[in-house]
């Protein structure tokens, strides 16, 4: 049975951190101050959402929250209000989504978005399946089993020394918008996971 923890963001964290995979330092805090000093310490620095509301605008759109760089002199006391969560700015040079399913990871780069959030450029992007390195492997395996899942989208950030920073990992995440011949492979992994859950396919 899948752990609660799988959609808190806190809990996220802490069990990628144990799993072994790099997670940049992070913030979470109601404190202005606390931020302030945060954002000047191990700035640049993001804001990200603890969690993605269904809220929608009057004209339909989503009022999603997204992941914008800050200054220190952005924090004011409405950061009282409730929980943030600020994190370090990688020095990216591509994203990257990790399907998992099972025993099986599909490692996407995801290259072209000119913002810092590609959820924002779809148009814009280009995606090629890429090798998950066996130290990554091992940890996103590991922090599937922390929260018995056997599912779950990861994202990272891709430095130019080749080292993968973590962000998140959605036990839902979309992968339908990959280009064609990727989504299959995806899809026809789930079809054998649900078919056969207890092959070990590595």
């Amino acid at each position: 049975m899948a752990q609660p923890g799988r959609r808190v963001k806190p809990a996220q964290l802490s069990a990628a951190a144990r799993c072994g995979l790099h997670v940049p330092p992070t913030l979470l805090t109601n404190d202005a101050e606390q931020a302030r000093r945060f954002v000047r310490d191990h700035g640049p620095a993001v804001y990200k959402p603890l969690y993605n509301s269904d809220y929608t605008g009057r004209d339909g759109h989503g009022l999603t929250v997204w992941i914008e760089e800050v200054a220190a002199a952005d924090l004011d006391a409405g950061v009282g209000h409730t929980m943030h969560l600020f994190q370090s700015r990688v020095d990216k040079v591509a994203d990257i989504r990790l399907t998992a399913v099972g025993n099986r990871l599909f490692a996407v780069r995801i290259d072209g978005s000119p913002g810092l959030d590609w959820r924002r450029h779809y148009d814009d992007l280009h995606c090629s399946l890429i090798a998950t390195p066996s130290d990554v492997a091992k940890a996103a395996h590991d922090y599937l089993a922390v929260f018995g899942l056997v599912y779950g989208a990861f994202d990272f950030g891709l430095d130019a020394a080749g080292r993968w920073h973590w962000y998140e990992c959605n036990p839902n995440g979309q992968f339908a918008w990959f280009p064609e011949p990727l989504t299959d492979r995806i899809t026809a992994a789930l079809a054998d996971q649900l078919q056969h859950p207890d092959r070990d396919r590595r």
